[in-house]
């Protein structure tokens, strides 16, 4: 296929993860040295920085700053929750994105997102084929949820995973100082339809400190169960540590989150529900029925920010991803999205390919059954031998005056 000259556009979109900025080092550095790529632009706030012509010019930018990106956590080039109609229904917003690519001659789109940017790259993908301008375009996954189809997994789970490892690992044996009668804690996990990161709570038992007790979305909550399993470890162990899924819902569909209350929820703007509040239902429920010592722990967003507790395979793939999408598209990919496949070996290792960016856009991956146990309130060694390897290696962050030292970029206009 004959080289395609031209700008090309970096975006993040959603929510932020602590290696998000590795993928978009990779895109950037790698466009930069690219001869077929003549200007290396990035939105402020995905989709909608190009709506409203906020780009800037990444070859402005110090090379030491850019470098320091793999370090700096949350969305370095703005982030957003933008959903755009169908361009069949109202094709406003896929005009003006066209007026701006023509008006910086782009040629090549790279949106860093999860399920719903993958689905805002194919819609600007399927558009701008249907009217005949050539440009390509590659979705760069992301998402601390690992719920994305079409890869073994998403960069940004893998540090996300660690941190809460780490943490549950920590707050455990602080809880055991007391010996028998310790406290009930309860850690509320992020996780709406997918359990992912509340399994990976269950890596902190590699070192002998992880939950007694986890609970994922996947499989019905069921209360008075919950209840006597919470009973049934403190008979054993005097207290008890409990990880659950933000998103877990009872028989009928009801979000655990929502007892007490009326029932009501705010939707961001892609309809899904913001959730919270878990761990405080459950904690009064267990201090009802026990009249023990609960405390109850939110994660929220410490565990999509913990730069300083990165994995190092995370750091390396979020970079490779990003890397990955530049060379796929100078070679003639597009409408694909930059996925992760594990090789069948015994050491880890994985690798860059490119699938159809229709496998992952609002399609969900969710926690196999087979890797939880057979009371479905834990995982399994299964679950242990996927997630494990992911949380190796070192953080990259630089620190100064003892503190993180994160990428300030100029952000200027071309």
């Amino acid at each position: 296929m004959a080289a395609l000259k031209g700008a090309c556009i970096i975006g993040q979109s959603g929510g932020p993860t602590s290696v998000i900025n590795a993928s978009a080092r990779g895109v950037i550095e790698t466009a930069l040295k690219n001869e077929n790529i003549t200007q290396v632009l990035a939105a402020e706030n995905g989709i909608k920085g190009i709506l409203e012509d906020r780009l800037f010019d990444c070859g402005l930018e110090d090379p030491k700053e850019l470098e320091l990106l793999s370090g700096t956590p949350s969305s370095s080039l703005g982030s957003c929750r933008y959903k755009l109609k169908d361009s069949d229904v109202d094709d406003t917003d896929y005009k003006r994105i066209l007026e701006i690519f023509k008006k910086y001659n782009v040629r090549y789109f790279f949106y860093n997102g999860g399920n719903d940017s993958m689905d805002t790259c194919n819609k600007v993908s399927k558009y701008m084929q249907k009217v005949g301008y050539e440009c390509r375009v590659i979705g760069v996954p992301k998402t601390i949820d690992n719920d994305l189809a079409g890869t073994d997994h998403c960069p940004g789970f893998a540090s996300a995973a660690k941190y809460i490892a780490t943490s549950i690992a920590e707050v455990s044996l602080d809880a055991k100082v007391y010996g028998q009668g310790g406290p009930i804690v309860v850690f509320e996990i992020m996780g709406r339809n997918a359990g992912w990161l509340t399994a990976a709570s269950a890596l902190a038992n590699c070192v002998n400190e992880g939950p007694d007790l986890i609970y994922l979305p996947e499989v019905p909550f069921d209360m008075d169960k919950f209840l006597a399993d919470v009973d049934r470890i403190r008979a054993e162990k005097g207290g008890c540590i409990i990880a659950a899924s933000e998103g877990i819902m009872d028989k009928d569909g009801k979000f655990i989150s929502e007892y007490g209350s009326s029932g009501s929820q705010t939707l961001d703007a892609f309809g899904h529900n913001q959730l919270g509040g878990l761990a405080s239902v459950l904690t009064n429920k267990i201090k009802e029925h026990t009249g023990a010592k609960v405390r109850g722990i939110e994660l929220s967003l410490l565990q999509r920010a913990a730069a300083h507790c990165a994995s190092g395979v995370d750091l390396d793939e979020a970079y490779r991803v990003g890397e990955e999408a530049v060379n796929a598209a100078v070679r003639g990919e597009t409408d694909k999205m930059i996925a992760l496949k594990r090789a069948d070996s015994e050491e880890y290792v994985c690798n860059c390919v490119a699938v159809p960016l229709s496998e992952a856009a609002n399609a969900e991956r969710k926690v196999p059954e087979e890797w939880m146990n057979e009371e479905k309130n834990g995982v399994n060694e299964k679950f242990i031998a996927y997630a494990l390897p992911l949380i190796q290696g070192p953080t990259l962050q630089k620190t100064e005056n003892g503190l993180p030292r994160f990428a300030h970029l100029k952000k200027i206009h071309p």
